[in-house]
């Protein structure tokens, strides 16, 4: 989930200014000795500038400037200059030219002994006061209950923990019984797992006992109106990011009346700006009431260990990376490799079938080139390791990689490997028997990464999505509000991964100041269209005040 951008808005055009008299009266029929010999690019810079000056031109050039331009950008009409005429050139971003630039840059990176301690540099401490969770729980009983509210839970494993979250807000502030989610079953994550194979059900309930009523089923009783099927129950198609305004006013007075309805789905169905008393509940489900179910959360926790065991030359400090470089992601994206024709058949069946239909309509143009320009493509594991060695991080680094099925693993993860050698993954940190039983289960996968993701001293993002939108918050709210987190400029990689001429030092350099914006940002706080669930703070939490933590704490 993602805010809604915020666009700087566009100024007025000013009028075009009159055409210089002197160049009015000075014309001539034959051009110039001067003018002949220039080159082909001066002569069409010097026919539109001289189109632009005349009034009666400016209607018809700005629009037909503004439309080349776009052609230029977008890669559909590019040329190279060259003597005797124009020919086409291959536009930025279209090649995968990443294999071309690690080739060139290896020695030089494996040669620099100039890498400071990444690891203890990375995070710089904000100056000021610290915060600590600080989330209010009541202690008094609750009033009798307006009716129960059951939602089906959509998406992945942190799409679906938003839509625990905001039913738990929703019940709570209609003064509901929330029935435990149900979780929708999806033809890409194809997981089948129930709420209590994730969380810990008991616990959850137990938390949230003195805020809101959490229950298993619904009563026979009720269910007996709508003959013990839940889908004879009235369901509200609610839009994305509603007011909680239109719960009380459209969703209540329906539960008043029927005592029991559906909203389904519920991914997205509540605005991120929402009254002090929601968010307080928003913070309880997801900071304190949401733990991994008891499998899960020993599986994590052993692999957290065994991390900080192979990280003891770091102090037992490990960096976590979460690649998303999985064939349906790629599919998705667009965005086209080094793979050949069978990368090209391997993304086309793809998309048909998780999105059959999707990219295949009529006019739909696919413009990978434009989508790496824009960032928009997944950064392959060479990618990542260039990246992170530009950082600082050399060799000696720990690294647990949180990914699924990585697209053609044996060729694409090896330039990774060579460059980070101590690297590990779920699945060379445990057996085949202990991961046997999440092996299948896509959610219970992703909730063992983002397990040991949580814990790690250094958390890298490549990719947006609901993983790093949740952890930043998580990590925020563990961390004093410092989320400790890489979040690197895609589009600026895109350029630096595209030039053949870059060398290690620049490369670096650029590297390093991408690490450094990451660093600066220090304690966010939630603005009123940010996500609670990765700006925890103040909502969440409260400041610490170092000087009297500082006295009391003297013997």
């Amino acid at each position: 989930m993602h805010a809604k951008n915020r666009l700087p808005s566009t100024g007025t055009n000013s009028p075009s200014p009159p055409a210089s008299p002197r160049l009015r009266h000075s014309r001539s029929s034959k051009p110039s000795a001067r003018f002949a010999h220039r080159s082909f690019p001066h002569r069409f810079a010097w026919i539109l500038l001289s189109l632009l000056v005349r009034r009666r031109g400016v209607l018809l050039v700005v629009p037909l400037l503004y439309f080349s331009g776009m052609l230029f950008y977008t890669g559909t009409l590019q040329f190279d200059v060259v003597s005797g005429g124009i020919k086409p050139s291959t536009a930025v971003g279209s090649v995968y030219r990443s294999p071309e630039l690690y080739a060139k840059l290896r020695r030089d990176m494996d040669a620099d002994n100039s890498t400071a301690d990444a690891m203890s540099t990375v995070w710089k401490r904000a100056k000021g006061a610290d915060w600590k969770p600080c989330i209010n729980k009541s202690s008094g009983g609750l009033p009798e209950s307006n009716g129960y509210i059951y939602v089906e839970a959509n998406g992945g494993l942190n799409q679906q923990r938003t839509s625990i979250c905001n039913a738990v807000a929703v019940a709570g502030y209609l003064n509901a019984t929330l029935v435990i989610p149900n979780f929708h079953f999806h033809s890409i994550w194809r997981d089948p797992s129930k709420f209590s194979d994730i969380y810990d059900e008991d616990f959850f309930i137990k938390t949230l006992e003195n805020d809101v009523r959490v229950v298993n089923t619904i009563p026979g009783y009720l269910m007996e109106r709508f003959d013990h099927n839940m889908s004879n129950v009235f369901n509200f198609k609610i839009k994305a990011w509603a007011p909680i305004r239109y719960y009380r006013d459209t969703v209540l007075p329906r539960l008043l009346e029927e005592k029991v309805i559906r909203i389904s789905p519920f991914a997205n169905r509540l605005s991120f700006d929402a009254p002090p008393v929601v968010q307080r509940l928003r913070c309880l489900a997801n900071y304190e009431a949401l733990r991994f179910s008891n499998p899960i959360y020993r599986m994590g926790e052993a692999l957290v260990s065994r991390m900080k065991e192979r990280s003891v030359n770091n102090g037992g400090k490990y960096i976590s990376v979460h690649l998303r470089f999985e064939e349906d992601m790629i599919a998705f994206s667009c965005c086209v490799y080094d793979g050949g024709r069978k990368e090209l058949e391997d993304m086309i069946a793809a998309r048909e079938r998780g999105w059959k239909g999707k990219f295949t309509k009529p006019g739909r143009i696919l413009q990978p080139g434009v989508n790496r320009v824009n960032g928009k493509c997944p950064l392959t594991p060479l990618e990542v390791g260039l990246m992170l060695r530009g950082m600082g991080f050399d060799r000696s680094t720990s690294i647990y990689l949180a990914s699924g099925q990585i697209y053609n693993s044996d060729r694409y993860m090896a330039p990774l490997l060579e460059m980070f050698p101590l690297l590990q993954t779920k699945e060379m940190l445990a057996s085949a028997e202990e991961l046997a039983p999440f092996k299948n289960y896509s959610s219970r996968m992703a909730a063992i990464d983002y397990t040991v993701c949580l814990h790690s001293e250094v958390f890298v993002t490549t990719q947006g999505g609901n993983f790093p939108h949740f952890l930043l918050g998580h990590r925020r709210y563990l961390f004093n509000g410092h989320a400790k987190t890489i979040r690197p400029d895609k589009r600026k990689l895109a350029l630096y991964f595209d030039n053949p001429n870059i060398g290690w030092r620049t490369f670096k350099r650029h590297m390093l100041g991408m690490r450094a914006h990451s660093d600066s940002k220090g304690i966010e706080l939630k603005r009123p269209n940010d996500s609670i669930y990765s700006f925890p703070c103040p909502n969440c939490m409260c400041h610490t005040n170092k000087t009297e933590d500082s006295k009391t704490s003297v013997p």
